[in-house]
């Protein structure tokens, strides 16, 4: 063995051979017929790999476990077009050339998109290969896949014959900047400073943040039990506004916090999603008076064109003129949605989109995990899956994007009718003979995703894997993804003619991690140019040290900072790695002494053989703390508690068995009996054990030692788990 370990002459030359010899497919081993897979969350296509894909690991650990304990395992690749996230980086590069989205052809722009994504794909397959993830690249799936696509139309069409979906002009939220609608989860909300101007209407004082949107104010709402207002309800009054006199009802409605403000709102259906709800409990008519341009319309009078902060500045002067302002609050602090991407504010404006009846799959999603036929880990995140599942609202899945998989709806031309189709196209109307045009918009990307398990395994022929095994994932797409996966499997399965519940789930369990943040805690992202390259890691520190890394002393679920001695420390648990099995190939050449590979059982009768013989006390110990060790790490990897595990391996290894044992072994290896040459076979068999322990954390330096001291036929990856 040489005497340094360079992961560079080792990494490439290991991955391909396993990849050669195929054995990232899901094969039956040591007689099992157990089964065990995981679909790889397909990571956007649009970028490389940032370092919190490295967490990918765990999965690669527990892919391998199950190998090794001889289950036929299954760990499926694949992409996700990323639809917005995807076509919001396009148009920066288009941005950065002087270039817009508008100078292309729909199609054109669909290509040039298309043929960026495939390339990068390229470099973020290699970026998981460097890291040693053993997936089976032959049933590699990218979410714009024609059969993949296929699924999505057809579950697209049964929840619209099943009337779980429908179009409707409804409240959306919509990015003005970004040119697209939203659902609820793509919102985030900050706290931010804004006037809150106090402004008169009629007899009435007014509390608001939005006095340009005022021109759309269908009604002024109050609560039914405020004394102060109980004469107006019902009532119409005189208001003064900047664009003459008008009159506006005044309608009773417990939504109203007395406390706020005045106690009396302005009520905008067509631009606050609360109003929206008055509106429909009141029958009040909607008024636009924002476009999907960000600017003012018509309705606006002389303030149409400017944009809504111009808007608010112009109106709010026009007031002051008129006396119809009375205070300003400068210090008002409150939440405000905006968009996830450029953090412009969200704009709520009504539009005709497809929505999804939220509540009837919520339901079962639900009762699937309070009855265990899915479980969560950490069990902490179940309150947020139902926090969210229970607190549903339909979900727009329309996306004005060009980039994704377009909505296979038409509209005729002449009556208006609508038609949902599997993906044909439609040229005339049935009921009229029409023309029909098709719709414009593209799915949201997540309604694809959330069919990924079904649409994966189905495409590919491994529906014998469903449902899989384990869902693992961060904890921060639960509800983006994580319950929309749930909710659309158990749907699509039912509609398969699948009545066990059990088999209609996704996967049997959750798993969830941490984030994983930069050396400061801060959360890695492009605009503060902290995000880290794995490979460039890899490069230090090699791909062992980098995965051993980002599971040793973090607990399932957790976040972490990246922490440079971290990676140090376990470039170093490699080298003791690497001069372990130096010791051990020098001893048996200065003795001519086969490398051993005894199991546990065959060690336990080795060491009766020696009795109480002092000198053997620390070998008949090892035997005793290799079979603890085992047992303890097998428990808690099929407990997911991949940090303990980690971690009870890294000191046993460093401070048991090379700190310790391999130091008393000296004085036994010296002799020249037979104690000598079975303290070695000891020796080597407990290394050999610890190897395939740590190789699910380890894999490249573990193989490798392997085939140096023990290599034959066999290859460390599909060898038999110490336990078995």
């Amino acid at each position: 063995m040489d005497k340094i370990y360079n992961n560079k002459n080792v990494e490439e030359k290991i991955y391909k051979k396993w990849g050669d010899k195929g054995f990232f497919k899901p094969e039956e081993r040591f007689g099992s017929k157990k089964k065990f897979s995981i679909i790889l969350p397909p990571p956007n296509a649009n970028a490389p790999l940032h370092f919190g894909h490295a967490m990918y690991v765990t999965e690669d650990i527990l892919v391998r476990f199950h190998r090794m304990k001889g289950h036929k395992t299954l760990w499926l690749p694949g992409a996700d077009h990323a639809g917005f996230e995807t076509q919001f980086v396009y148009e920066k590069k288009l941005q950065e050339a002087g270039e817009s989205r508008f100078d292309y052809k729909r199609e054109e722009l669909y290509k040039m998109i298309w043929d960026y994504v495939q390339e990068n794909r390229k470099g973020m397959e290699n970026q998981l290969k460097r890291l040693g993830f053993s997936l089976d690249w032959e049933r590699r799936k990218f979410t714009l896949d024609e059969d993949i696509t296929k699924i999505v139309y057809q579950t697209f069409k049964n929840l619209y014959d099943d009337r779980l979906l429908y179009r409707q002009k409804r409240l959306v939220n919509y990015c003005t900047f970004d040119g697209t609608s939203f659902s609820d989860l793509e919102v985030i909300y900050e706290e931010r400073k804004n006037p809150l101007f106090y402004i008169k209407y009629g007899p009435l004082v007014l509390a608001t943040t939005r006095p340009e949107t005022k021109f759309g104010d269908t009604a002024v709402a109050v609560n039914p039990e405020d004394k102060r207002y109980q004469k107006y309800i019902g009532k119409e009054i005189e208001i003064e506004t900047v664009l003459g006199k008008a009159k506006i009802k005044v309608v009773a409605d417990k939504m109203v916090d007395p406390s706020f403000g005045t106690g009396a709102v302005k009520i905008t259906p067509a631009h606050d999603f609360d109003d929206f709800e008055v509106a429909q409990r009141h029958n009040l008519p909607m008024v636009a008076v924002i476009g999907f341009d960000g600017k003012m319309n018509k309705k606006a009078g002389k303030f149409e064109g400017l944009y809504v902060r111009q808007a608010r500045k112009a109106v709010v002067e026009e007031m002051q003129k008129k006396g119809l302002i009375e205070k300003i609050d400068e210090n008002y602090v409150h939440r405000i949605g905006v968009c996830y991407k450029c953090k412009n504010p969200i704009e709520p404006l009504p539009m005709e989109q497809w929505f999804v009846k939220m509540q009837p799959l919520a339901k079962k999603a639900i009762d699937t995990v309070k009855k265990g036929d899915i479980k969560i880990h950490p069990k902490s995140f179940e309150k947020l899956y139902f926090q969210f599942l229970e607190n549903i609202h339909d979900w727009n899945i329309s996306r004005q994007l060009v980039w994704g998989i377009r909505i296979p709806a038409f509209k005729c031309e002449k009556c208006g009718e609508w038609e949902v189709t599997e993906g044909e196209l439609r040229e005339k109307c049935g009921k009229c003979s029409g023309k029909m045009v098709q719709d414009t918009d593209t799915f949201d990307t997540w309604f694809s995703s959330g069919q990924w398990p079904y649409a994966t395994l189905k495409t590919t022929d491994s529906l014998e894997f469903y449902p899989t095994s384990v869902m693992e994932t961060g904890y921060d797409i639960l509800r983006w993804w994580v319950a929309r996966m749930v909710m659309l499997g158990i749907y699509i399965q039912e509609k398969e003619g699948i009545k066990d519940v059990k088999q209609q789930v996704p996967f049997e369990n959750v798993v969830l991690h941490g984030l994983v943040n930069d050396p400061l805690g801060k959360k890695m992202s492009k605009s503060k140019g902290n995000v880290i390259n794995p490979l460039e890691l890899v490069d230090q520190y090699g791909a062992d040290a980098v995965r051993f890394a980002l599971v040793y002393g973090t607990a399932l679920g957790n976040d972490q900072s990246l922490s440079y001695p971290k990676l140090q420390a376990m470039r170093n648990f490699t080298n003791k790695l690497w001069n372990m099995a130096r010791f051990i190939e020098f001893q048996g050449n200065e003795r001519t002494f086969k490398t051993s590979e005894l199991s546990i059982k065959e060690m336990q009768i080795l060491s009766k053989k020696h009795g109480d013989e002092d000198i053997w006390k620390s070998d008949r110990e090892m035997v005793q703390k290799i079979e603890e060790i085992t047992s303890e790490v097998t428990r808690l990897l099929e407990k997911y508690d991949f940090n303990h595990a980690a971690q009870n391996l890294y000191d046993f290894t460093w401070h048991e068995f090379a700190d310790i044992y391999i130091e008393e072994s000296k004085r036994t290896l010296n002799n020249n009996d037979a104690s000598g040459k079975d303290t070695f076979e000891v020796l080597s068999s407990s290394f050999l054990i610890l190897l395939k322990l740590i190789h699910p954390f380890m894999p490249f330096v573990t193989e490798e030692i392997y085939d140096v001291l023990y290599g034959g036929e066999e290859d460390l990856i599909v060898s038999k788990w110490p336990s078995l």
